[in-house]
């Protein structure tokens, strides 16, 4: 088995809007139809794997919407907010798969020992669960993190700056890592010149 991450770049606030509206605008009714039925279709998808999450993924979006989740642990709430994310979200960025999560936990240890701070190292990030409260997931995926796109440039530069100096082991993940950062921090100044607010970067294991 392997774990796959993927990254997508856009404004939090109106993934967080769209949860929260007391009466939902055209364009929020729009985009949550958009959302329904991509709940619908990966609830199709884990019921082809006789996959059960206690919860389907439509009504857990139905909870969230209403504030009221039903259970405290079903990975359900997790999916359905990931729907959300994707539908206001760019398209996702594959930065590969893992035999195992905690390969995540030794590049943070490199990383330490050559002085990049902990707030910079990838479980920072990666594993720092959804900017709003949900009911446990339960297993190890799926995962969410979030990283702010304006701190994007400050964890390129840290890599880039000790990765020649990493074990060769790590050197792989990092450079992925500090070349995507890059980019996105790249074009996270470009839209805010342009005034658009792609304020979060945000990361799906699955």
């Amino acid at each position: 088995m392997s774990y796959c991450l993927e990254m997508s770049t856009g404004d939090m606030r109106s993934v967080m809007r769209l949860l929260t509206a007391v009466e939902r605008t055209p364009e929020q009714e729009r985009m949550l139809g958009i959302v329904r039925e991509r709940c619908a279709r990966t609830d199709a998808r884990l019921q082809e794997q006789d996959v059960d999450l206690g919860v389907s993924v439509g009504r857990a979006l139905d909870e969230l919407l209403e504030g009221a989740p039903s259970v405290d642990v079903s990975p359900a709430y997790t999916y359905a907010f990931h729907e959300v994310v994707a539908c206001h979200f760019s398209e996702t960025v594959d930065l590969g798969s893992w035999r195992r999560l905690s390969w995540f936990h030794s590049v943070d240890d490199e990383l330490a020992r050559h002085g990049v701070p902990s707030e910079l190292r990838p479980g920072s990030y990666l594993f720092s669960g959804p900017p709003v409260q949900l009911p446990h997931a339960g297993d190890i995926v799926p995962q969410i993190g979030v990283l702010a796109a304006q701190r994007a440039a400050a964890v390129a530069e840290a890599y880039e700056a000790v990765l020649d100096r990493l074990d060769p082991d790590h050197q792989g993940t990092v450079r992925r890592f500090a070349e995507v950062l890059q980019f996105e921090a790249e074009e996270w100044e470009s839209a805010r010149e342009l005034g658009r607010t792609n304020d979060t970067i945000f990361f799906w294991f699955r």
